[in-house]
């Protein structure tokens, strides 16, 4: 199996920290919130060894990479930049580009605004979408009105930061079960709360007794990251939503043609949306497969690794080794 190393390179202004295994041709790997490099230590020696130069990045205000101090640097124009010096930095033109979560957006994003670098890709939990009408948290208010919704909850400065940080094994240990297949509630609980006003921890079940993709070593891992850290960084990635939206208009219904993959469980959030697939299609219009894991929740790298893992390199043999 494929050794991992770690080392810093320059990119786009910043000091980035990477993970990365292997020879050939290169992969970046995305990670979402609130996660880092190592929610794909399964994925990077697997992928290593069928072929692949694959590179995780902690990404902007994650884990040992910079974390600029103003809320507005953290656009997705500067975080697809960070990946499109990121390629540079490793003597490299092209690249497939996978991402989870927020690295999902990252992952489409980079794949329509420079298709000439990122020739293949593919995501996690979140399909691509076409630019929405109106600035996202408009969307939100609308539809959640003085009900508690984490993303809106999430837009001021120190109040979530405040919260997470009081206890950070409870939060990631809450964070990591109530979005997993094994929470009885899921992200249902977040999605459509019972309250008009709430703390974000008050939605999410705890456990005393981990499920069995995630080991106490994996906990220790992601709250020392945090600990360290702390939320700010990652927290200013939802605080750009709509100023994304400002700048991207120039982008509105632009497709992306690479080859494309999505896959995802059937416990995740996708489950709320049974146009997702359609409306991805109509976006994503190479889009090579959908792949739903029965029984799995939002961690999908995680909790089904191996499906994961037989997913992507199946996806990228085709899309990088014949030419697609």
């Amino acid at each position: 199996m494929a050794d991992i190393q770690h080392r810093t390179v320059q990119t786009n202004g910043i000091n980035m920290r990477i993970a990365e295994a292997g020879e050939g041709p290169l992969v970046l790997l995305c990670h979402g919130f609130p996660e880092s490099w190592y929610s794909w230590r399964h994925q990077l020696p697997a992928l290593a060894d069928a072929g692949y130069h694959v590179v995780a990045p902690d990404q902007r205000g994650y884990g040992e990479t910079d974390a600029p101090p103003d809320v507005s640097d953290y656009t997705q124009f500067h975080l697809v930049g960070d990946m499109v010096g990121l390629v540079a930095a490793l003597g490299e033109n092209q690249a497939a580009i996978v991402g989870h979560d927020w690295g999902a957006p990252v992952a489409w994003n980079a794949a329509l605004w420079r298709p000439d670098i990122f020739r293949a890709v593919a995501a996690l939990s979140v399909p691509a979408s076409d630019r929405p009408a109106q600035p996202p948290t408009a969307s939100m208010k609308a539809t959640f009105g003085d009900r508690f919704f984490y993303i809106l909850y999430f837009q001021t400065p120190g109040v979530a930061e405040h919260e997470l940080q009081r206890d950070v094994r409870v939060a990631m240990r809450k964070f990591l079960y109530s979005a997993s297949g094994n929470s009885k509630r899921g992200l249902r609980g977040m999605m459509d709360p019972p309250h008009k006003s709430a703390f974000f921890l008050e939605l999410m079940e705890d456990t005393e007794v981990l499920p069995p993709w995630l080991t106490e070593e994996d906990l220790d891992y992601f709250v020392a990251a945090y600990q360290e850290r702390g939320f700010r960084g990652p927290l200013n990635w939802y605080r750009n939503m709509d100023l994304t939206w400002a700048f991207s208009a120039p982008f509105q219904g632009r497709k992306i043609e690479q080859p494309a993959l999505f896959v995802s469980g059937d416990r995740d959030l996708i489950a709320n949306n049974p146009h997702y697939e359609a409306n991805m299609r109509k976006v994503a219009v190479n889009l090579k497969d959908v792949v739903i894991l029965p029984g799995i929740g939002h961690w999908t790298q995680q909790e089904a690794p191996a499906e994961t893992n037989a997913a992507l390199i199946g996806f990228l043999n085709e899309a990088l080794r014949a030419g697609a």
